[in-house]
């Protein structure tokens, strides 16, 4: 019997002569990439010219900033990572503000820099600034490529850090020669791994002996809460959290970054918790057990600290294991995904309170109820300036359930966390919570609004100081002409400097006020279309109409100029001042 040996016929691969930025474009198509926001420069030419042969979406803005906040927005509706670029030296440093946001807050976002050619780096080239230190503390990591052929490479490296663990951005640093370069390349060098082309990827699951010990300290209690941050989004774990509430007959509470983990008007749900809050402090407070989930429990959420009672037990579901016991003393700490942590816990639970607790989750309805009676009058108030409350109200009864609303940050995040309700689990509402910065609200509506459905209506929320910030994106809406709605917030002040000047500072005011600005008439030379709203009782026609339009609409709310009247509510840090006096805070 003779053995013949079969010699394997070598496998070829096609080999295409490319430029470092057509490498990049064609992986970023090959991950699934979508709409890309950014300012070209001439180190990133060969990118900008590949992206359009490969027909990817990208588009022009007025700033590297509201960029970054536009594929940050985009990466919190879909879950997929955003994109975004800038040019070398003041490109890069103008997105360090926005990455920060995301690095706060675990978004996934990849940012493409260009560099200097490395041959002339540190030879003060036009532009050149040390950028990679100066972006190194805003985001997960910088990825400095140092040759054309290790592109792929660090493309996939990107895209898994991005989503890995707690989401967020990571810097593609690429020199003009490696962008510009040309080398021969195999097809298959190409290849993306879809596993961490969105989030979450790669889930980790808590430790099971310290499952087993939070199910039996929450089956002991008879007035737990939980605490939902925005880790429950980046788990995507809304079914698993209704269905451990609802289970356990446990009240939850969210955080701003946190709404909507569960559906506000969900019969368990008491609403924001900590600087400002419907019933969910009082609960908290008189709580015997608390459970953290995705949330990392910091200055607003704890009202600088005071909030969460020390003699309280405390879980803390937390993705990454150093934040658990950062801010508060934690008897039990599960480190993993808030999704499978949850199902773990309730397939360990073993209730042993679940009468006492059916009468708990009635009591939490019955001061749901009392706390809307109580702010009835405020919500259809026909206050002459128009009332933030009847403005919120309003966007309550007119948008429907599948709406996604963006808050700018200061006041207008605090109104619409108070205020706003998500009518169903999902990231429904957005806010730049993880640095706060003023200016979001624009960039970030056009980046939802790239995310969804055209069926599906967008609003922003922002203030007339935070639109002065990025109001050269107006343009950029109007010649993307997706439709959504902006309103504007319209106080002639920096609303919420302007109400803690009033608390602290006894009325006298510095440069703390705004001219008075026609932001829809702004908005028509834009080719957006702009619209007045000065009384209460044309808003509801008003964010109705606009809801109809097929162009961006301005939304110019003439709100009250009352300082006292500009915050939801009192602020903690306005009653430490009124406690401890001035020079003492």
């Amino acid at each position: 019997m003779t053995l013949t040996t079969e010699v394997p016929i070598p496998v070829t691969t096609q080999r295409r002569k490319m430029s470092g930025g057509s490498i990049l474009a064609e992986m970023l198509r090959n991950h699934g990439v979508g709409p890309m926001f950014g300012m070209g420069g001439f180190q990133l030419l060969p990118f900008y010219g590949a992206v359009r042969e490969l027909g990817l979406e990208h588009h022009l803005v007025a700033d590297e900033r509201s960029g970054a906040w536009a594929a940050d927005a985009y990466a919190r509706v879909t879950g997929r990572i955003g994109v975004c670029d800038g040019t070398l030296g003041p490109g890069a440093t103008n997105l360090i503000t926005a990455l920060v946001e995301s690095l706060n807050a675990g978004v996934p976002i990849i940012a493409l820099v260009g560099d200097t050619i490395r041959s002339h780096s540190g030879k003060n080239m036009t532009q050149e600034a040390d950028q990679l230190r100066m972006l190194a503390p805003a985001a997960k990591t910088v990825l400095r490529i140092e040759s054309t052929e290790r592109i792929p490479e660090f493309v996939r490296r990107a895209y898994s850090i991005a989503t890995s663990g707690r989401p967020g951005p990571v810097v593609l640093d690429i020199p003009e020669d490696v962008c510009h370069g040309q080398i021969e390349i195999d097809e298959s060098d190409l290849n993306a791994d879809q596993a961490i082309s969105g989030i979450p990827a790669r889930r980790s699951t808590p430790d099971p002996a310290s499952i087993e010990d939070a199910a039996a300290l929450i089956a002991q209690s008879r007035r737990p809460v939980i605490l939902a941050g925005g880790g429950v989004h980046n788990a995507r774990a809304y079914e698993a959290l209704q269905q451990f509430a609802e289970a356990l007959n446990i009240p939850v509470a969210h955080t701003m970054s946190g709404k909507g983990a569960l559906a506000c008007v969900h019969p368990l749900s008491v609403g924001v918790f900590g600087r400002y809050s419907r019933i969910a402090n009082d609960l908290i407070k008189e709580a015997d057990c608390l459970f953290a989930v995705g949330a990392k429990l910091g200055e607003i959420a704890t009202r600088r600290y005071e909030l969460i009672p020390r003699h309280v037990p405390l879980i803390q579901l937390e993705l990454v294991p150093e934040e658990i016991g950062r801010t508060a003393i934690v008897d039990i700490g599960l480190v993993g995904d808030a999704a499978l942590g949850l199902e773990a816990l309730l397939a360990a639970s073993h209730d042993e309170k679940q009468a006492e607790r059916a009468q708990y989750a009635e009591e939490v309805r019955a001061r749901n109820r009392v706390w809307r009676a109580e702010v009835e009058e405020r919500l259809n108030s026909n206050e002459r300036p128009i009332s933030v409350a009847r403005l919120c109200h309003e966007l309550n009864l007119a948008l429907p359930a599948t709406s996604v609303l963006v808050a700018d940050g200061g006041f207008a995040s605090h109104w619409t966390a108070l205020l706003y309700d998500t009518k169903i689990a999902g990231r429904g509402y957005i806010a730049d919570r993880g640095f706060a910065s003023i200016g979001y609200g624009l960039p970030a509506a056009i980046g939802a609004r790239l995310a969804v459905n055209d069926d599906t209506p967008v609003v922003g929320v922002t203030g007339d100081g935070g639109l002065n910030m990025s109001l050269g994106e107006l343009e950029t809406a109007g010649r993307i002409g997706r439709p959504f709605t902006l309103v504007v917030v319209n106080n002639a002040a920096s609303g919420y400097v302007k109400a803690l000047q009033h608390g602290m500072l006894g009325g006298k005011y510095q440069s703390a006020d705004l001219s008075e600005v026609d932001y829809a008439t702004i908005a028509e030379a834009f080719g957006c279309r702009g619209i007045h709203v000065d009384e209460p009782e044309d808003l509801s026609r008003s964010i109705r109409e606009s809801l109809s339009e097929d162009r961006p609409v301005i939304l110019d709310v003439k709100v009250t100029r009352d300082p006292a009247k500009m915050l939801p509510g009192v602020d903690n840090r306005l009653a430490a001042f009124d406690a401890a006096g001035p020079g003492e805070i």
